[in-house]
This record gives C-alpha cells, structure tokens and sequence, in this order.
C-alpha cells in the first residue's frame, strides 16, 4: 500500500511542527463568497444549465498567487440540469492527489452510481499545513471554479480525508461550517489549524484506538469539538478492545437536528482501510468506506429545521396524509369502559438526521379524562430534542409523557394531541406505545 509507504515516521516527526504552523492566523475574507451563498440551502449554482467546458482529469488553478492543481471527477453521463454532491477528498502526508483519485476517493466512487462530482486537490509539499490559510484558499477557489461551470447542489457539499487530509477536513468544518454540508476524519488530528470552529457541522470521525502516530487523543478532541457545536450529549462511546479486531460506530444522541455527531473507533493503528478479523489493511475490503457513504448520502437536498417548534402551540407543519400510522394504537384499558385512554402515534415529518412525530390521545370511555401520561420507548439512535403539549421525563430509550396544565382534561370521546422533534432516523416508531389515567 503506496499510502503507508514511510509515513509513520514522516507524520510523526513533522506532526509537532505543523500544529504550530497551523496556529497563525487565517486571512478573515477567505471564501467569503462562497459561503455567502449558502448555508446549507438548495441552490443552482451558476454552472447549472450551462455546456460545461471542465472535463475530468488534472486541473490547474490560479490559488493564492500559486499555480496549484487538483483531479477533477465528473459523473459518467453528466446532466448540466442535475444539481450533483460535491466531495473533495484530500490526501495524506506524502500522498498526492493521484493517490485519492486512483483509490476511487477513498472507496467512495464506485458507491456513488454516478450521483457525485469529486475532487482531489494536491497540497504544497504533498501536505496541508494551510499555512497563512493557503489551503482553505485554495478550497474556495476551486469551489468556485467547479461551480462557475458545473452543476452542483449547494446543500450537498462534503469533504474527507486520512491523516493530513483528515486534518484539513477538520479546519474546512471549522472555518467553512456554511458551505459543508459534513465532514469525515480519518485518523485526523488538529495540524491545519481551525479558523472558527464554532459553527454546527455535521462530522464523522474514525480513529484506531492504538494509532501509534496520531495517538487516538487527538481524534477524539477533534470530535469532542463538533459534539459541543452541534449541541449533542457528551458521552464516552464505547470502543473495542485490543485484539477484538472489530470496530464500533457510535451515533450520539440530543445533537441539534440535520447535524448528527458519529464516532467509529476500530482495533488498529494508523491507517484509512481497517478491515473486520484481520490486522491487515486493504482498501477494497475495508468497512470505512461503506460507513463514511451511508453518512454522507443520509443528507438530503434541504434545509433541516433551525428551529424548534414551540412549546405552548402545535407546529403548522401539515400532517402527512399518505402514510397512515404505522404503530397501532394501545389501549388501557378496553374501550368503552369509564376513564379508557388509548395513545396513537404517526409521523408528521423526516429531514437528515431528525423527524417530527405527533401522538393523538383520545379518550374513548363514557366520563371525562382528568390526567393522562403516555409511554412510548424510542428506538436505538433516536433522542427527543423538543417538545410540546405535554411534559416528558426521558428523552432516549424509555420515555413517558404526561399532560400540560392546559389538557389533562379530556371529554367522553374526545381527543387532543402532543408532538415533538428527534434527532435520529424517523423511519423506526417507537415501541410499547400506551396511555394511562389517573
């Protein structure tokens, strides 16, 4: 494997001396075009409709007063009216760009289908030491470029990479959280500095948990960063043991929603393509790449929800008519018998990483309701981030719901309704759904 060949040493020795460089300070108008025209929102760029005039191959660009280079990919079939993902994909310490692109960006080609324009830019000295902000520079420039003439989605921007390239990827989240839509570290550590690093961005980091060159530290502080950003529950993930040959990925729960936090740790040292019950990497046989697509394509052309919805008044946002619910209601006890409670639960909405669900508590006995509570145990990855109508006790896993102030009172045959937003994968209902009353 070309990719290891000396690079142990090499990082090591040069690890100390490109986190100092990566301290001096970025110039403050860096991108500021490109992320002025974002936020994470669908939007054609100004290639959209265009007869391209990019083809795939090494391209040079103008950066920053340098000549600098990238490989361009253009999806097979390529439609100028399609908004296409974007991923740049940026190599390790004595790496290239023609290193990424020969691997198929780390593994991600052959699982795009066509759906993705990528890219791999080469970094000065076969590195990312992104000195006075060269390389987020040059980031914004070929940003540009691409979309000048290219189609992309603007809501679908990503960026990856090992070692050094997961480093850079981490300053990209940290000084361009409006332009990415999520990142993946690799066996990263903080070298290219982090201009910013306050903004939510969705972020996937994977790290060896004995990595004898970026000690696994490292890529934790660089998680640890986007867990406060994207407000999610601090927590210690679980990771293997020495010896297990396995890796765990772990989802953290209560992030804001659209920007999940996912961690894998995996029995291994250094390197971007562990593989399950062996202590051999290979490329073609690693699970990362599997992992780091699922992550990526779990995103879809909108904008999630950057609020909450209230919590004295139902949100707008209209029921969906065509997906009846999908968990049959429960009721304690029978209907028809005085004080009969039963709780129906459905979905209203899903976005990336979140979803909105409603929960209908009707009153099917022959006297009026005084008190109701209602319990519901949410499936493995889901958190309840907000809500309303009711009082919760939980947020994951078990979870029980017991009326406001305003509509614990429910007449004979009459009904009323609390709701709340999850961060996690809306597609599971909760389980054991059920409704008592005093």
């Amino acid at each position: 494997m070309a990719k290891r060949t000396s690079l142990l040493s090499s990082v090591a020795a040069a690890a100390v001396l490109l986190a100092a460089a990566a301290g001096g300070a970025l110039s403050a108008d860096l991108g500021e075009t490109a992320q002025a025209s974002t936020n994470g929102t669908l939007a054609a760029t100004a290639g959209c409709g265009k007869a391209p005039t990019l083809s795939s191959g090494t391209r040079t660009i103008s950066s920053g007063g340098q000549n600098r280079s990238y490989i361009l990919r253009i999806p097979d079939g390529y439609d100028r009216n399609h908004p296409y993902r974007l991923i740049f994909g940026f190599h390790w310490l004595n790496g290239s760009a023609n290193n990424v692109a020969s691997a198929g960006y780390y593994g991600l080609l052959p699982l795009s289908n066509n759906s993705t324009i990528f890219v791999a830019p080469q970094g000065i000295d076969n590195g990312w030491a992104n000195t006075n902000g060269r390389d987020l520079t040059l980031f914004d420039d070929i940003s540009r470029q691409i979309e000048n003439d290219l189609c992309v989605d603007t809501s679908q921007r990503f960026a990856l990479g090992w070692s050094y390239g997961g480093a850079m990827s981490y300053a990209v989240a940290c000084a361009r959280p409006n332009v990415v839509r999520a990142v993946t570290v690799i066996s990263g550590a903080n070298l290219s500095g982090c201009n910013g690093g306050t903004q939510p961005v969705a972020y996937f980091g994977i790290h060896g948990i004995y990595d004898s060159v970026l000690n696994i530290s490292m890529g934790r502080s660089l998680r640890d960063t986007f867990v406060r950003n994207n407000g999610c529950t601090a927590q210690s993930p679980r990771e293997p043991s020495r010896g297990s040959l396995t890796h765990i990925t772990t989802t953290y729960s209560g992030c804001r929603e659209g920007y999940p936090v996912q961690w894998a740790a995996f029995d291994g040292d250094h390197t971007p393509s562990p593989v399950d019950g062996s202590s051999s990497p290979n490329d073609s046989r690693t699970w990362t790449s599997g992992e780091i697509w699922r992550f990526f394509s779990q995103f879809a052309s909108t904008t999630p929800p950057t609020t909450a919805p209230p919590t004295s008044v139902p949100p707008t946002t209209p029921p969906v008519t065509t997906a009846p619910p999908t968990t049959p209601p429960v009721t304690t006890p029978p209907p028809g018998e005085p004080g009969a409670c039963t709780a129906t639960y459905r979905t209203v909405n899903t976005w990336p990483g979140g979803f909105q669900a409603e929960v209908t508590v009707a009153n099917n006995g022959a006297t009026t309701l005084n008190g109701w509570t209602v319990r519901l145990t949410l499936a493995s990855g889901q958190a309840i981030s907000s809500l309303w109508n009711g009082v919760n006790t939980g947020t994951s896993g078990s979870v029980s719901v017991r009326n406001a102030d305003y509509n614990g009172t429910v007449g004979a045959n009459g009904s009323t309704t609390f709701g709340f937003t999850a961060t996690g994968n809306g597609a599971t209902v909760p389980s054991g759904v059920s409704c008592t009353s005093p």
